[in-house]
């Protein structure tokens, strides 16, 4: 198989510059052959500044990097010269990017915004010159101060996709065969349990010109916050979706169970996931008569579930009304 273009986790060693020292040089010419202190300050070392990127969408551009270095700062010189700044490097990640200390697990920050710049290691500051350090009692200084030191840090950048609506199911109940229905999204569709190996987003068109995006993520077995199936790796992408739908194909043995099962699964990961809005939908209705459908609108009944069917795209319209509105519901 292929390898995946899809990454969202990399380990990443970065270090700051150091500070260059100050100067401790004395002034001299032919004209004065015992001048006075001249030496000038250290330039500060180059930071590590992460920038949020919205035309990024994995970390794939990160998967070989290893190690990021920073610039030292330069010496200080004759004449009061300050030295030169080190160059600062810029790591570009999408955005709904986490990023942690891997020592501690800390959480340092997230970046959510395009263009949005933060500071992961401060350069060194530059040391003093000796010229700096010349006062009416100590005319003559023959020291400087040396610069700052870099800092480091293994820090490990987490993708969490930033999606309107997440797709919530077991294996095979129709959410990459939804997402490609509605979007333009491509995603690997076939008849057997995680054809889905990797997270999928798409652009769904709406009325007027409208949008949202729509996150399709490997299904959910039972157990999956303990590790089963792909487990508690995908999981973490739905943190970010402001509207979770479900999705219970119309062949399922027992609909209001499997419901219940994915709540829980949730619940067990996360329990503020149950906080975010929430839509059941009943995929592949082509699949039952009206009869079937019946029975399985009884026992979701309380959960106001919305029938659709990618095939022939029976209910498609419905369902996207029901998302938007309960956007804008989101919104006021």
């Amino acid at each position: 198989m292929a390898e995946s273009n899809f990454i969202d986790y990399v380990k990443i060693y970065c270090r700051s510059g150091k500070g260059g020292p100050g100067s401790a040089h004395f002034y001299r010419s032919k004209l004065t052959p015992r001048g006075g202190p001249d030496g000038g300050n250290g330039g500060r070392g180059g930071h590590i500044i992460i920038r949020g990127n919205s035309q990024l969408w994995t970390l794939l551009h990160l998967k070989y990097t290893k190690h990021v270095h920073a610039e030292d700062g330069q010496n200080g010189s004759e004449n009061r010269k300050t030295g030169r700044d080190g160059k600062d490097v810029y790591i570009d990640v999408p955005l709904g990017t986490v990023v942690r200390d891997s020592e501690t697990e800390e959480v340092l920050f997230e970046i959510t915004g395009h263009g949005e710049e933060i500071n992961l290691l401060e350069g060194g500051r530059g040391g003093k010159g000796n010229d700096f350090f010349k006062t009416p009692t100590m005319q003559a200084p023959r020291f400087a101060q040396p610069g700052e030191p870099s800092t480091e840090v293994w820090a490990i950048f987490e993708l969490k996709l930033l999606a309107d609506v997440g797709l919530v199911g077991f294996p095979n109940a129709g959410k990459s065969t939804l997402l490609s229905v509605v979007s333009a999204a491509k995603p690997e569709i076939a008849d057997y349990p995680f054809t889905t190996l990797v997270p999928n987003l798409g652009v769904v068109p709406y009325r007027d010109d409208r949008s949202f995006v729509m996150a399709d993520i490997p299904g959910i077995i039972e157990g999956a916050h303990e590790g089963r199936g792909l487990g508690l790796r995908f999981l973490r992408h739905i943190e970010r979706n402001s509207i979770l739908l479900f999705l219970i194909p119309a062949d399922s043995p027992d609909a209001l169970k499997e419901y219940k099962i994915l709540l829980n699964e949730l619940k067990l990961y996360n329990p503020e996931l149950l906080q975010k809005d929430k839509i059941v939908s009943v995929s592949k209705c082509d699949l039952i008569d009206d009869t079937q459908k019946k029975k399985i609108a009884t026992k979701l009944k309380s959960h106001h579930p919305v029938f659709f069917s990618s095939a022939t795209g029976m209910g498609i319209p419905e369902l996207k009304d029901a998302i938007w509105n309960m956007m804008n519901k989101s919104d006021d």
